[in-house]
Order: C-alpha cells, then structure tokens, then sequence
C-alpha cells in the first residue's frame, strides 16, 4: 500500500504519483471500467493505478447530475495533495457510505491532518467498492448497517469537514 503523506507547511512541495492524471479532472470512484477508480479525458476511462490518495479534506457535497440519461445524486469528496482532486461517488453506494461514516466519527482537529483514501473491492461482489479512510497512520473504523440513518450520519461528516476549513485555513 503506498501513502503520500505531506505536512501543511511542506504542501507546496508535495508531488504524489497521481501527478500523471493530475490534469484529466475528477476522479471516478466505482468498478465499472476494469479498476477500482479512474479518470475520464474525452470520454476515454484511463485507470488509476495508485492504491490511495493523501491529502487534506476540503470539501464533501452531494451534487444532483446527469448520467446515462438519468438524474442521480453523487458525494464529491474534494481533496487538496499536490493539487486539488475531485472524487466522484454514488451518494449511496458502499464507497460514499465508508467515507462518511468515517469522517462522521472524526473531530475538526484530526481534519488538520491529511487523511488517506484506499479504494477496496468487496470480496463478496465484484461491483462492489469499499473506501478506507486513514488519519495519519491511523485506520478510522467506522462501521454501518441498514439501521443506519445516513441523514444524519451525512450531516455530521459535512459538518465536521466545513468547520475543520473554516477554522483551519
């Protein structure tokens, strides 16, 4: 597993392997062309190779869109590394789901920190993408079930993050 760690005042020199795709946009967050995450340049998915991204959470918001013809909701997890990231997610799929449960769990001061994204494919379902969630180097274990009420599991993630960069930066 690779982890690209950066400290906030040596950001500006933090270069990550993900520079590769760094100018292709958002980065998709499901299974569905052959990898666990991958880009899109001209309609073309080129796989991310990479086993995690680290750096610091700016943003979570869901955004309704447009795809394959239909209106769907989406989580867009915005990371600042060495240069914004984008990610892209289903807002209710396992990937969405492991995200904001983790970071619900977490408090502003630990978001001063980076944290580390790890796509991990399910084992039971090949369409299925989990996403672990680090602190330092520490693993959040964060876990949900159908009981869950992701309402409020949603509100508290976007909370905590808003006010990490609100008082942070």
């Amino acid at each position: 597993m690779h982890h690209y760690f950066a400290t906030r005042s040596r950001l500006q020199d933090f270069r990550s392997s993900l520079v590769s795709f760094a100018t292709l946009g958002k980065i998709y967050c499901n299974r569905h062309n052959g990898s666990l995450w991958y880009t899109l340049n001209n309609s073309e998915a080129s796989a991310i190779t990479q086993t995690a991204l680290t750096g610091y959470l700016r943003e979570l918001k869901f955004e309704k869109c447009e795809r394959r013809g239909k209106e769907v909701y989406k989580l867009l997890i915005t990371i600042q590394a060495d240069r914004p990231y984008i990610l892209e997610s289903g807002h209710d799929t396992h990937f969405a789901k492991s995200v904001l449960a983790a970071i619900a769990t977490l408090t502003p001061q630990q978001l001063y920190s980076p944290i580390t994204l790890q796509p991990q494919a399910g084992t039971t379902d090949e369409n299925v993408l989990f996403c672990r969630v680090w602190v330092e180097s520490e693993l959040v274990m964060a876990s949900y079930n159908e009981q869950t009420e992701w309402r409020e599991v949603s509100k508290q993630a976007l909370a905590v993050t808003k006010v990490a960069n609100e008082i942070a930066f």
